[in-house]
């Protein structure tokens, strides 16, 4: 879990949301997301789904339990997501 304060912070910034805007999504003080990314502090199970659903992410992702990602796909279509994963096949290769 020492990497959970970074993948946080990273996921925040991913959605422009300031440590001020995460605190009142999850119900808690700017001072403990604060604490989140440094690594002072873990959430609890609770907040850390909250988290998680919040993001679009799984807890293990959140907790650095794994690195795979899901990409929303919703609105293209089936050329286009064929596109997609033909390019991440090719990359995969690499």
């Amino acid at each position: 879990m020492v990497d959970f304060g970074n993948i946080l912070k990273t996921q925040r910034l991913k959605k422009d949301m300031t440590q001020a805007q995460l605190a009142q999504k999850l119900g808690v003080t700017k001072s403990v997301i604060s604490a989140y990314e440094t690594g002072l502090r873990l959430p609890s199970y609770d907040i850390l789904i909250h988290i998680a659903k919040l993001f679009n992410i799984s807890t293990d992702f959140l907790l650095g339990v794994e690195n795979k990602q899901d990409v929303d796909l919703s609105g293209l279509s089936q050329e286009e997501i064929d596109a997609l994963l033909n390019l991440i096949r090719a990359m995969k290769k690499n």
